[in-house]
């Protein structure tokens, strides 16, 4: 029996229909496979996983391939974006036994957890082979089988944590911008060989660093080619090769939620219109395709549509002048590089240079995104996450204030109101929800960090005090749960589900490090609050970057993001004022156009409610200057005089 029909994971509902006997991961498949004296078949994925997809056809769909598996093995289904714990050890176990990983990940264990064969992606006939294998192995020479588990566990549960160095300093920063330079590719951008993924947290260090050359090459490189949907706003998760030609065409809320917030900052340090144009785009994307009706964000669009990877995207010369007509036709074939890129003769979208008719290019975009929108679209994974959801938020929020967006913060806002009601209980978050309803698996350290990073950007641009005490209320949970005992942070709490190994990983992957963004939650809330107590956590939490700055400084570009945030202090913005008087607002978003790495806004009334613990303390004793709004800048609470104009508050945020 199927046992996936009541998850509340679409990836886990793709394969409810299996003839496989799925169960979710969980005691109940462990105390199975103990019963029938079985090992575990774990198998693990995400529904825009191209592979994935694959695998299911060819095998799980496969009535002889389910016979086998359900013979032989407990079968347990992981929705690696649910449990990234689980993704984690298994991953870690996987890349120790093969030297490679990926997804599927393919495990067998024995019922007690523990993997003794590992792998990815299987063609029916080598699967078939393997369960048969495998199952001959367990019945015949378990002692082996037993052994190579319990040596597997032995090897990962020692000598794994990255050590701690001292802090950061700039001299960490320059080594670090130096490593980076040395795999840096100047003809086309991006960092090493295809495949290339967007660097978002590097990118953010090195603006925040002032380096343009490279944040400014990649940034201009990644949104003119085919990474980025140039009809319908949104990046790829990656590019198959070198030029960002031809991408991985699955479209995930983290990259784009990273990839918004990086393009605002770029523009604000001197992108120009590229990068207004692509962060308003990418914005727009995210409210038109992935919102959920309950205001939360999609995790993820398929790769594929009909069977076919890239279909929804891709196009002929023909169908160009099918839509556009024959002069038009042309002219898009032309400007959108339509050269046979892709597969079968089709061609991913580019624009490497801006035409000279700017009117034309609109027309033409407008009237292919609407014929596009005609063709089978990919799926959607509609679960919510709550830690991208926090980048998402983030992001919206000083998008919004940035651009003059207020619709982008209201949606920040809701998709925050949304965590709060179904995801937090107290002071606890639940990872996923889907409809309105919450998952069962706990929130690990980075739905705590991105989420209170999150809140904490909304709060600067709404003012919200619920906003600033949920964040606070959650870092008291990451501090009293999840630290390590030596500065650095599990990746689960200490009362969660035990694995044979707790994961902990410092460094960033496709979105921080759970401890960077712990890092850089904390280094911001302190500068709020003043709290000795967060900042020297922020601290602690950095000592991995000085280890990595020089040789490996791509793995920890969050950790040197928020590092050069603490070395600038970071800047705090307190602005004071009537919510309604039009000169409040104009000095709160002169503190979004500054291009300052790091900054804290702590927006209040600045009347004598201010002096209460209802706002954050940056804000108490800030007061109006002979009755107008005044915005103060300020590093550790230390303030200069307090301005009354734009142009004196961005003379001030301009002052390094």
């Amino acid at each position: 029996m199927n046992r996936l029909q009541d998850a509340t994971s679409p990836y886990l509902l793709q394969h409810a229909g299996n003839p496989v006997d799925w169960h979710p991961w969980g005691e109940e498949a462990f105390a199975e496979a103990r019963r029938r004296d079985v090992p575990l078949l774990i198998s693990v994925g995400y529904s825009a996983c191209h592979w994935c997809h694959v695998m299911a056809h060819e095998s799980f769909e496969d009535p002889d391939t389910a016979r086998l598996m359900n013979d032989h093995f407990v079968n347990i289904k992981v929705d690696r974006e649910e449990r990234p714990d689980v993704d984690a050890v298994y991953m870690s176990a996987t890349q120790a036994m093969t030297q490679q990983g990926g997804w599927p990940m393919t495990v067998f264990a024995t019922p007690e957890g523990h993997p003794f064969y590992c792998g990815t992606y299987f063609p029916r006939p080598q699967f078939q082979r393997l369960l048969t294998g495998l199952s001959s192995a367990w019945t015949n020479d378990r002692a082996a089988v037993l052994e190579q588990g319990s040596k597997v566990v032995e090897a990962l549960g020692t000598g794994t944590t990255l050590p701690s160095g001292p802090q950061p300093t700039a001299q960490t920063l320059e080594l670090a911008v130096r490593n980076l330079r040395e795999s840096f590719d100047p003809e086309r951008g991006g960092f090493g060989r295809a495949p290339k993924f967007p660097p978002s947290m590097a990118l953010e260090f090195l603006l925040r660093s002032g380096e343009r050359e490279m944040s400014g090459r990649t940034l201009d490189a990644m949104a003119r080619g085919g990474l980025y949907d140039q009809l319908g706003g949104g990046f790829a998760r990656y590019s198959v090769d070198a030029g960002w030609v031809v991408p991985h065409f699955e479209k995930m809320l983290y990259d784009n939620a990273l990839l918004l917030r990086v393009y605002t900052h770029w523009w604000k340090a001197g992108g120009g219109p590229l990068a207004r144009r692509i962060a308003l785009e990418t914005a727009d994307w995210l409210l038109r395709e992935m919102r959920t009706p309950e205001g939360g964000f999609a995790s993820a669009l398929d790769a594929d549509s009909e069977g076919e990877e890239g279909r929804f995207y891709v196009w002929t010369p023909e169908q160009l002048r099918e839509v556009l007509g024959d002069d038009d036709g042309r002219w898009a074939a032309e400007v959108f590089e339509v050269t046979g890129t892709f597969e079968h003769g089709t061609s991913v979208l580019q624009l490497l240079r801006d035409p000279d008719d700017p009117a034309r290019l609109e027309s033409v975009r407008t009237r292919l995104l609407a014929a596009r929108e005609h063709r089978v679209r990919p799926g959607r994974d509609d679960k919510v996450v709550a830690g991208w959801t926090g980048l998402a938020i983030a992001a919206l929020a000083e998008t919004g204030m940035a651009f003059d967006r207020p619709d982008l913060v209201e949606a920040a806002t809701a998709a925050a109101v949304l965590l709060d009601e179904v995801h937090v209980d107290e002071d606890r978050l639940l990872r996923t929800s889907r409809d309105g309803r919450a998952g069962a698996n706990a929130g690990v350290l980075e739905d705590y960090a991105n989420l209170a990073e999150g809140l904490i950007a909304l709060y600067g641009a709404t003012g919200e005090t619920r906003w600033f005490r949920l964040a606070g209320r959650l870092l008291d949970t990451v501090l009293r749960r999840f630290g390590d005992g030596t500065g650095g942070f599990y990746d689960t709490a200490d009362d969660a589900e035990r694995l044979f190994q707790r994961p902990q990983d410092p460094t960033d992957n496709a979105t921080p490090s759970g401890q960077y963004a712990a890092a850089g939650a904390l280094l911001s809330y302190a500068a709020l609050t003043g709290s000795s107590r967060h900042r020297e956590a922020a601290h602690g939490a950095l000592g991995t970057v000085s280890v990595l700055a020089a040789k490996h400084a791509r793995f920890a570009g969050w950790g040197l993001a928020v590092a050069r945030a603490a070395l600038d202090g970071p800047v705090e913005v307190a602005v004071v004022g009537p919510p309604d008087d039009p000169r409040t607002a104009i000095l709160h978003r002169e503190a979004y156009l500054a291009d300052v790495p790091g900054l804290v806004v702590a927006l209040g009334a600045g009347d004598p409610a201010s002096a209460s613990g209802e706002v954050p303390p940056l804000l108490q004793g800030r007061e109006r200057i002979a009755g107008a709004p005044a915005a103060y800048v300020c590093r550790g609470f230390t303030c200069r005089m307090p301005v009354t104009s734009p142009e004196d508050l961005r003379a001030q945020l301009a002052e390094r």
